[in-house]
């Protein structure tokens, strides 16, 4: 499998954010709101595309597929273009797109891509947020949209006692809604809580990539920990049985932010894009299924 971009076309990469309380994720879905509709529409638009004696499709990789509700501060992604139609349009797209789009979704940066850039295989790492409040009154109106309201006190030190039961390279099947084809090994990389001025917890997690759910429900975890209603060795166990535990729950979406998405220098992305796809397993155990996205 190749990266190269087809002959008379460019690689543009686009860094956004959006406000993920009105969308029903990233992906396009028949008769839903999505990011990627959003922005694809409106490239097609401000580039006249559909004005082209030949049709050119808009089609736009993502670094990591967010859930309904989920927000994005740091996502990337691609689209191929036109050679001519970039020429043409590069030096004035951002300011078309931001008077096209919706104001929850914003693309900050456009800029043609280095040689072999995936936006989603080139990547290295992603880094999420999770915020949430233990506040006996509530979350602030203000930012009800992006915090998670916990009625119980906090126990940050033993959240990250817990935590650091599962870092590194594990299957985080426990952790994680199947999919066919996927795999759940990652390695996390971090994972850590601290509490703000304001009262409001934040989890930092960041790991070579994410399976579906698996950041909501660390979370989960990590927050009965914290209320005392399991000891800071728990998580660790649950990870290791490999299978779902009812007692760890897909806390909502709406304190979930993505930050940022890291890639190697430009002179490595074929190689990152390989390893990226090759079938991945846990020494000792069978080969998992090409990692899938987040």
């Amino acid at each position: 499998m190749t990266d190269a971009v087809e002959p008379g076309m460019v690689r543009v990469r686009l860094d956004l954010s959006y406000d993920g309380k009105g969308f029903s994720g990233w992906a396009r879905q028949r008769g839903r709101r999505t990011v990627q509709q959003e922005i694809e529409d409106a490239i097609h638009v401000v580039l006249r595309l559909g004005q082209r004696e030949k049709a050119t499709p808009v089609d736009l990789t993502v670094a990591g597929r967010t859930d309904a509700g989920v927000h994005a501060r740091g996502q990337v992604a691609h689209v191929d273009l036109p050679e001519e139609v970039w020429a043409e349009h590069s030096g004035q797209l951002l300011r078309r797109l931001a008077g096209r789009l919706p104001m929850d979704v914003r693309v900050w940066r456009v800029a043609a891509a280095p040689p072999h850039f995936n936006a989603r295989f080139s990547a290295i790492w992603r880094r999420y947020s999770y915020r949430v409040s233990d506040d006996p009154g509530g979350v602030d109106p203000l930012l009800r949209s992006h915090v998670l309201w916990h009625n119980w006190p906090l126990d940050v030190d033993a959240m990250n006692a817990a935590a650091g039961h599962l870092l590194g390279e594990h299957d985080f099947a426990a952790y994680c809604k199947r999919r066919d084809g996927a795999t759940t090994i990652r390695t996390l990389q971090q994972l850590h809580w601290r509490r703000h001025d304001d009262g409001v917890l934040e989890a930092t997690v960041k790991a070579d990539a994410f399976c579906h759910n698996m950041v909501r429900s660390l979370v989960g975890a990590m927050l009965f920990v914290g209320d005392g209603h399991r000891p800071p060795q728990w998580p660790g166990d649950v990870l290791a049985r490999q299978v779902r535990d009812s007692a760890v729950h897909v806390v909502r979406p709406h304190g979930l932010t993505l930050e940022e998405v890291g890639y190697p220098p430009d002179g490595e992305l074929a190689a990152r894009n390989l390893a990226a796809r090759n079938r991945r397993s846990l020494p000792g155990g069978g080969a998992a299924a090409t990692a899938g996205c987040c």
